[in-house]
């Protein structure tokens, strides 16, 4: 027997859900997209891993607000994506699986992973497990090319102030950090880069993989990182129950 995929609403927005065929208790990620919005539903690596390691995944649609705290016409005119899933992607887990945090790790690629470290470095406390691929953290360098991100700032500087890095709380971090990005992926490798570093130099635990490559930024590299990313979110799951026993 294998886990399945389906599909649900959570706050009028789509979301995919995978289910395992012996899912842990007490753990759940969610999955924040890229700005192509594909999500894991078709993804085998990662159904694979999930399977193996019993974890439930929900990924909500957030079109292209970059998950940021921000009003973005392209998702909604009233609702955020970063509460969107803040509050309601996280209610719907708790109601569904009866998890709640800090039980719930994020994960995402590109766009969505520095929507997860916004997520993880704004709310240390409520999402201590957060691991991201390729996240476009400086995403303020693709202000003025027609994106909705035109939408939600007046000028890239503006965009710049709400970028992931300048929201590291020193005393309010992710315990359990994983940041990787293809050393081929010459866009954005600087950003996950300049991350590492801060985290270095201000004493702040983390794990980094920037030696893996598949051709840069592309589903060929983060098909391949499935299975070194999801055995760290459940390592990490398994380091935070310790840690709360």
């Amino acid at each position: 027997m294998s886990g399945t995929w389906s599909s649900t609403e959570i706050a009028g927005k789509r979301a995919d859900v995978f289910e395992p065929s012996s899912p842990r208790p007490g753990r759940a990620v969610i999955f924040l997209h890229g700005h192509g919005r594909e999500t894991l539903v078709d993804k085998p690596d990662y159904t694979q891993q999930f399977e193996l390691h019993g974890l439930r995944c929900v990924c909500p649609q957030g079109g292209r607000a970059w998950w940021l705290p921000f009003i973005c016409p392209d998702f909604d005119q009233q609702l955020t994506a970063f509460d969107f899933v803040r509050e309601n992607v996280v209610e719907w887990i708790h109601r569904t699986w009866n998890v709640e945090p800090p039980h719930i790790g994020l994960l995402g690629i590109s766009m969505g992973g520095q929507g997860a470290l916004q997520l993880a470095y704004r709310h240390g406390r409520q999402f201590p497990i957060v691991a991201a691929l390729a996240p476009t953290i400086d995403f303020h360098r693709v202000y003025g090319e027609g994106l909705p991100l035109d939408e939600m700032f007046e000028s890239a500087e503006l965009a710049r102030q709400q970028t992931a890095i300048l929201h590291l709380h020193p005393l309010n971090w992710p315990r359990h950090q994983f940041v990787a990005c293809d050393p081929a992926d010459a866009t954005w490798l600087p950003d996950s880069e300049r991350l590492a570093s801060k985290l270095f130099s201000s004493g702040i635990a983390f794990e980094s993989d920037f030696e893996t490559s598949r051709g840069g930024h592309n589903w060929d590299y983060f098909s391949a990182m499935a299975e070194e990313t999801v055995t760290f979110l459940a390592d990490a799951f398994d380091r935070e129950d310790r840690r709360l026993v």
